[in-house]
């Protein structure tokens, strides 16, 4: 995985998690699905690249 790319992975879960998290604090259910989301995202991006490094062995 490259480091960019992994960066940019834990980075979106990270921020996906802070802001699912203040959301669920406040009682903003929007912005608890936004964080959510985006904390997936970060999941999947980091996956993606996994996947890429099997293939390239």
């Amino acid at each position: 995985m490259s480091a960019s790319e992994k960066a940019k992975a834990l980075a979106e879960q990270a921020l996906g998690k802070v802001k699912k998290e203040a959301g669920r604090a406040v009682g903003n259910e929007s912005a608890t699905a936004e964080g959510s989301a985006k904390e997936s995202q970060g999941h999947l991006r980091g996956a993606k690249e996994k996947a890429k490094d099997a293939f390239k062995k």
